[in-house]
């Protein structure tokens, strides 16, 4: 009969305001922990869009490589001297730089990333390249990044609008004189963490931009397209077995993997993330701790009264349990809800891919129920402690 009594509902509801006021307390909780996870997807999944988008089966770099937005350049020679090899069938090389862009309407320079390849062999599959990629092969034509922040101006909307080729000015960082391109059309990637606006250019319009700090014989990254059928981590040993040590050889998979660890423990940004996911989760310990605490301690003559009629501490403590978890779903459903909310807006306001997946809905669902069984765990010293003797 004592099972078919819903105790632990009607003790939250007894005090209907002290219950609404937790459910608000983990909600807030949830939300943190939405919004940190949400930025942290964001984080390694604009760090890492480039090198999704690469078109190639293994990848060359300089052995001080750490990040794409922190790159070293090396000996073009490396990537031909792969070519070499059985089983590579042909071989990209890939610019990368910062640049300063001069807003067309204010004047003003802000910092934007250069890429450049070869257009007769395109090695970034985003958005608006494929069909653009003939525009490359004019001299001094770029492409545009339209997901670019709003402080580049509005020349995706020009473009948009029917402007012919809009003319831009992009100043290296070791020169006061600019270098005018005309933006033959539009491609969609958007920014990063480390990357506010991005630009698309031909290796021949990359090397004009940066006549002073890149020698034609330095790039960034190699792609390498291996033969139909080629195992690539064999290929990987022989690469590695046989180049000099100067350069780092990847897989697609793991050339991501190398960048997201970057930023996950190599940056300041990754470490706070962390650190804030793992502050909010100990907060939420503590809000719960302090309701379940609070509950049991304005209902300790009830609990008292049941043990004396014979109910085991056994009993007591699910109904501590159920009212965690019926606590923990009461404030999960509100935090989600507003969680989608803020997602879209930080999105919209920092143009950053912070979506709402499956994956963190159920993270968050989990540890929300794990932080409130915790709590609960924690106080059930207090309920064990509640004899009837003392009470009357």
């Amino acid at each position: 009969m004592a099972s078919k009594i819903p105790l632990a509902w009607l003790q939250l509801i007894r005090n209907k305001l002290r219950s609404l006021v937790a459910v608000a307390g983990i909600a807030f909780i949830v939300i943190l922990m939405f919004m940190q996870l949400g930025f942290q997807d964001a984080l390694y999944s604009s760090a890492t869009q480039v090198h999704r988008s690469l078109e190639g089966d293994l990848f060359l770099v300089s052995s001080q490589y750490k990040a794409l937005t922190a790159t070293q350049s090396f000996s073009r020679t490396r990537l031909y001297q792969a070519l070499g090899f059985d089983g590579v069938e042909s071989v990209t090389p890939i610019y990368l730089g910062f640049a300063k862009f001069k807003n067309p309407d204010t004047g003003e320079k802000y910092s934007i990333y250069v890429m450049g390849f070869e257009p007769g062999k395109p090695v970034i599959n985003l958005p608006g390249i494929e069909k653009n990629i003939d525009k490359l092969k004019l001299a001094d034509v770029v492409l545009f990044d339209e997901n670019s922040r709003p402080e580049f101006g509005d020349v995706a909307q020009r473009f948009q609008q029917g402007e012919t080729e809009p003319t831009i000015e992009i100043f290296p960082f070791d020169s006061l004189t600019g270098y005018r391109v005309r933006v033959g059309g539009l491609f969609s990637l958007g920014p990063s963490f480390g990357v506010d606006g991005n630009l698309i250019v031909s290796d021949t319009t990359f090397l004009r931009i940066f006549p002073n700090s890149r020698p034609p014989d330095k790039i960034d990254i190699g792609t390498i397209a291996l033969s139909p059928g080629v195992n690539p981590e064999h290929i990987l040993q022989k690469l590695r077995d046989k180049l000099p040590n100067d350069v780092l050889i990847f897989t697609h998979e793991n050339f991501i993997n190398f960048e997201k660890e970057y930023w996950a423990n190599r940056t300041p940004i990754g470490f706070i993330l962390n650190l804030m996911l793992t502050m909010g989760s100990v907060v939420g310990i503590v809000i719960v701790y302090q309701i379940l605490f609070s509950n049991i301690a304005s209902q300790l003559v009830a609990y008292a009264t049941l043990k004396a009629i014979g109910y085991a501490n056994n009993y007591l403590l699910t109904v501590v349990f159920k009212q965690a978890f019926i606590l923990a779903v009461l404030g999960y459903i509100p935090g989600l809800i507003i969680s989608n909310f803020l997602y879209d807006f930080a999105m919209k306001a920092t143009k950053l891919p912070i979506d709402m997946s499956l994956n963190n809905a159920l993270i968050v669902l989990v540890a929300t129920a794990l932080m409130c069984m915790i709590s609960g765990a924690l106080t059930i010293n207090q309920l064990r402690s509640a004899d009837p003797a003392d009470i009357f």
